[in-house]
C-alpha cells in the first residue's frame, strides 16, 4: 500500500484531500506546513507528496527541492490557487511530477496520483523494499547498491565461492556478513582474517591450525579458522596480499576441501564456504604474475564489485543521518540535525576513504560539537577548508552564513595578513577580529596582533 504525505496549511482542503485519498486505499499522513512536512520526511520515506505551493516559511517548491535532493524516488505533485506559467515551469524543472491549479478536478488529480505512484513503484522495483528489508544493516537507497544486494539474494542458496572487490572503506566485510546471514549456512559461524596483516608462518597456523610441539612455543594443539568455520563461512580479507607459497596451500584447500594443520601428516576434511575480498584487482595481479591464475579462477566464481561512496552519492544523506544518530546516542548526546549547507558539502565531497571515512568524520563531529544543528564549520576540524568553501551553495545561505563563509575564504587565502583581509572585505581589522571571534573561526594570527592592526 502506497504512502502519501499531504502538505497544506489550510485545514479544510487538507482534511478533504486526506479523506479522499484514504477512500482510494492509500496510507495518508498530513502536515500543516512545510516545517512539519520536512520533519516527517526525515523520519519516513513516502511514495508521493501532494503539497500546496504557497506556504510560509517553507513553500512547496522548497519541499520539492528537498525531496528530490534527499529522496529522489519520491514523486511530488504541487497544488496552488495562484497558478502561473512561471510557477509550473519552475516546478517541472525541479522535478515535480505534475502541477494542478485550484480548484482542481478530483478525477484528474486522482489519475495523476495513480500515474505518479506507478512511476514510484517502478523505481521501487529497482530498489525494492523486500531486498532492502533482508539487509537491515546496510544503509542505502541507490540503484547501484540495490544491484549488489539483489545479486547477494540470488546466491543465498548456493555454496559458491565469492570474490568481493572494492576500495578500502567500502564495507566489504559487511557485504560478506550479509552473504552469510542470508545463506543456508547462516546457523554456522562466520570467521574472518586479514591475510595481509600476518607473515606466512603465522597466517598458515591461523588458517589451518597446528599440533602440539610443531614449532617452538606450540605448547598445545590449536584449531585453525577453517576448522572453526566448519559448516559456516570464512572471509579471507585482502587475499591479494598473500605470498605465492600460501597461494599454493590455499588452492589445495579449495580443490580438495581438506586442510593439514602445521606439523601434522593428517588431512582434515572441512565444509566451509569461502568468501575472499581484496582492494586490489586480482585480474591485474594475475597479468603481472603476482597472483596465481588457477587460484584466481577458483575464487572468482561469483564476483561482486562494491561501489565507492562517490559512485553512490545519493546514499550519503542516509548514511550520514544513520551515523549521527548512532554516535550521538552512544555518546549520550542529543541527536543533532544536519544543516542543508553541511549536507551539501557531504554530498559533493569525493570521499577517498569511502563509508569508513564518512563514519569517522561524523563520530569526530559529534564528539566535538554541542550544537543542535551540524553546520559547515563544525566539519572543519576534519575537512580541508577549501572543501568547505568551494562546495557552499550560496543561494540557500542566510546573510550571516554568507558573511561567515566569505571570512573563512579570506582567512584561508590571506591567513597571516589581517590588514589585507580587512581591506579586501571593506571593514576595519578590529571589526574583522570581532566577527572572527563571534563566528568562532580559526586563524593563525594572534588576537592581539589583529587588534593592534586596527589601531594603526
Amino acid at each position: 500500500m502506497s504512502d502519501i504525505l499531504v502538505v497544506e496549511d489550510m485545514d479544510n482542503p487538507r482534511q478533504v484531500l486526506t479523506i479522499l485519498l484514504r477512500k482510494e486505499g492509500y496510507n495518508v499522513e498530513e502536515a500543516r506546513n512545510g516545517m512539519e512536512a520536512l520533519g516527517k520526511m526525515r523520519e519516513k520515506a513516502y511514495d508521493l507528496i501532494v503539497t500546496d505551493l504557497k506556504m510560509e516559511p517553507i513553500d512547496g517548491l522548497e519541499i520539492l527541492r528537498k525531496t528530490k535532493k534527499f529522496c529522489p524516488s519520491t514523486e511530488v505533485i504541487l497544488l496552488t490557487a495562484f497558478g502561473t506559467i512561471e510557477n509550473s515551469v519552475d516546478a517541472m524543472k525541479l522535478g515535480a511530477y505534475d502541477y494542478f491549479k485550484k480548484p482542481y478536478h478530483v478525477e484528474e488529480l486522482l489519475s495523476a496520483i495513480r500515474r505518479a505512484l506507478n512511476k514510484s513503484k517502478y523505481y521501487e522495483e529497482k530498489v525494492d523494499r523486500e531486498t532492502r528489508n533482508k539487509f537491515p544493516d546496510i544503509i542505502y537507497q541507490s540503484e547501484i547498491m540495490n544491484g549488489v544486494l539483489t545479486l547477494i539474494d540470488k546466491i543465498s542458496n548456493t555454496d559458491s565461492t565469492v570474490l568481493i572487490s572494492g576500495e578500502s572503506g567500502t564495507g566489504k566485510e559487511l557485504i560478506a556478513r550479509a552473504i552469510h546471514s542470508t545463506s543456508r549456512r547462516q546457523q554456522g559461524s562466520i570467521v574472518s582474517i586479514n591475510c595481509g596483516a600476518l607473515p606466512d608462518t603465522l597466517l598458515e597456523t591461523e588458517l589451518f591450525g597446528h599440533i602440539k610441539g610443531s614449532f617452538t612455543g606450540a605448547v598445545k594443539e590449536r584449531k585453525g579458522l577453517f576448522s572453526e568455520a566448519h559448516g559456516g563461512t570464512i572471509l579471507l580479507d585482502e587475499i591479494g596480499d598473500i605470498s605465492p607459497q600460501m597461494q599454493v596451500k590455499l588452492l589445495r584447500v579449495l580443490q580438495e576441501g581438506e586442510i593439514r594443520p602445521v606439523g601434522s601428516d593428517k588431512q582434515i576434511q572441512v565444509d566451509v564456504r569461502v568468501i575472499a575480498a581484496s582492494n586490489k584487482s586480482l585480474a591485474h595481479q594475475v597479468e603481472s604474475g603476482l597472483f596465481r591464475e588457477d587460484l584466481f579462477y577458483r575464487l572468482n566464481v561469483i564476483p561482486i564489485q562494491i561501489p565507492s561512496l562517490r559512485e553512490r552519492s545519493e546514499d550519503v544523506p542516509l548514511l550520514a543521518r544513520h551515523f549521527v544518530d548512532a554516535h550521538a546516542r552512544q555518546m549520550n548526546k542529543n541527536v543533532p540535525e544536519i544543516s542543508d549547507a553541511a549536507m551539501d558539502i557531504l554530498i559533493k565531497y569525493r570521499w577517498p576513504g569511502n563509508v569508513r571515512e564518512l563514519e569517522n568524520l561524523v563520530e569526530r563531529t559529534i564528539a566535538l560539537t554541542d550544537h543542535t544543528v551540524i553546520r559547515p564549520e563544525d566539519l572543519s576540524p576534519s575537512f580541508p577548508k577549501k572543501v568547505l568553501i568551494d562546495d557552499i551553495n550560496f543561494e540557500e545561505c542566510t546573510l550571516e552564513e554568507m558573511e561567515k563563509y566569505l571570512i573563512m575564504k579570506h582567512l584561508t587565502k590571506y591567513g597571516n595578513n589581517p590588514k589585507l583581509i580587512a581591506k579586501k572585505l571593506g571593514i576595519s581589522p578590529t571589526t574583522l577580529w570581532r566577527k572572527i571571534k563571534s563566528y568562532d573561526l580559526s586563524t593563525d594570527q594572534p588576537a592581539q596582533t589583529i587588534e593592534e592592526e586596527g589601531g594603526k
